[in-house]
């Protein structure tokens, strides 16, 4: 698999432009180093958005679907470095997915990313997820380099804002991932969903980012 593991954990928020630079600081010299440290999490991706909503995205890998609701990560949910705790509470538009990678096709990782976002019918994922493995050929496309598909827990994905009690009618929603080499292949890879008259219809929202960096566990400092 092209993805490392088999979970996936989903971040996607704005930030309003007075603490933007605090909050990029924080990800990048903080939070994903301290995130991909714990046990169970392999790797950890931080996007820009090129042409979507919300602004800044990051995907985090996990050895299994079960770490991502393990003692060891609720551990790290209760004990928020009080850099964190400020910068979490400047959230705004917040996308939390807690996921199962179920899909997932091609070699490597992209420069570039295309997301979309679909809501499954009652009772009809496994027609869904048909039809969607049936569009999943990197291969056969220019510039493309993988394509995952992500299905949500709706119980585990609430945000960490202070809304997480609100009921979410997207929690149990799913994410289609295009890995690509530059942000103008994504689009035509896309139109495969976003455009097919089966699946348009399911679509929410779709978008391209732009990959800032990466980190992998083996890329922690030793010690």
């Amino acid at each position: 698999m092209p993805i490392a593991g088999q979970g996936m954990l989903l971040t996607s928020m704005d930030i309003d432009s007075l603490h933007e630079a605090e909050f990029n600081r924080w990800y990048d010299r903080e939070h994903l180093e301290e995130r991909v440290a714990i046990d169970g999490f392999l790797e950890a991706r931080r996007y820009v958005a090129h042409d979507g909503k919300p602004k800044y995205l990051s995907l985090y890998s996990t050895a299994t679907f079960a770490v991502l609701e393990s003692p060891a990560y609720r551990k790290a949910l209760a004990n928020q470095t009080d850099w964190s705790k400020a910068n979490i509470a400047r959230f705004q538009n917040m996308i939390r997915g807690v996921a199962r990678i179920t899909i997932s096709r091609g070699v490597g990782r992209g420069a570039a990313l295309g997301i979309i976002r679909l809501r499954p019918p009652a009772d009809g994922a496994d027609k869904l997820r048909a039809a969607l493995r049936e569009q999943f050929d990197p291969a056969a496309r220019d510039g493309i380099i993988s394509m995952h598909l992500l299905e949500n827990d709706p119980v585990l994905s609430k945000p960490l804002t202070p809304d997480a009690g609100k009921a979410d009618p997207g929690a149990g929603d799913w994410f289609v991932l295009i890995d690509a080499t530059d942000v103008s292949a994504v689009p035509a890879a896309a139109a495969s969903i976003t455009g097919n008259p089966a699946l348009k219809p399911l679509v929410i929202t779709s978008g391209v980012y732009r990959l800032l960096w990466d980190i992998a566990k083996s890329d922690l400092p030793r010690g």
